[in-house]
């Protein structure tokens, strides 16, 4: 009986491991895709209106820090409720830090509430996600789209959750602003 309960515990304790390992390299994705979006954007896209009632950049940028926020409060409890920030360039700041904070909280803390890797996945991670690849299409939309790369190549890494990202490993060779979207998959290398 005790070997089994030893045994039991440390598949616990390797899943965990694996969630926590898996969960801070999506918050790293988050991050590496966040700036990309952001990356040599004109000065006016912090303010870019796609319609009536429709976020903007900073809008939304101020909302995944929200989303963000929540997530840790699973870990330090409390209410994350944070204000709109002047500057774009502050919001920006405050996203990262909220990441490397909930980074930290994943990587060292246990959750004061319950919630499980999956929950965090399928909620506000996922929700942070979708609003970055909204962040990329206000960016087409506003006149200044966004080069598309191979994600799979990226240079993401779980230590790195701050603004300061490494450029695209590998860029879409041909790919110009002034072309639709090819489709997927079009005269591409082979081993890309």
């Amino acid at each position: 009986m005790g070997n089994e309960r030893k045994t039991i515990e440390q598949k616990a304790a390797k899943q965990k491991t694996t969630g926590q390992k898996l969960l801070r390299h999506f918050l790293a994705a988050i991050a590496y895709r966040t700036q990309k979006a952001l990356r040599e954007a004109p000065e006016s896209f912090s303010e870019f209106s796609a319609g009536n009632n429709v976020r903007t950049p900073h809008e939304l940028l101020w909302h995944m820090t929200g989303v963000l926020g929540y997530a840790r409060t699973f870990f330090r409890g409390g209410v994350w409720q944070p204000e709109k920030l002047d500057s774009f360039a502050a919001e920006v700041a405050r996203f990262h830090q909220v990441l490397e904070d909930l980074g930290a909280a994943l990587e060292n803390e246990t959750p004061t509430r319950a919630i499980s890797a999956e929950q965090l996945l399928q909620g506000p991670l996922a929700d942070a996600m979708t609003h970055v690849g909204q962040l990329a299409l206000l960016r087409r939309l506003s006149g200044s789209p966004v080069p598309p790369e191979n994600f799979v190549r990226a240079a993401i890494h779980a230590g790195n959750l701050g603004a300061n990202q490494p450029a695209p490993a590998a860029p879409d060779p041909g790919w110009s602003p002034e072309l639709p979207p090819p489709a997927p998959g079009k005269n591409l290398p082979k081993d890309w």
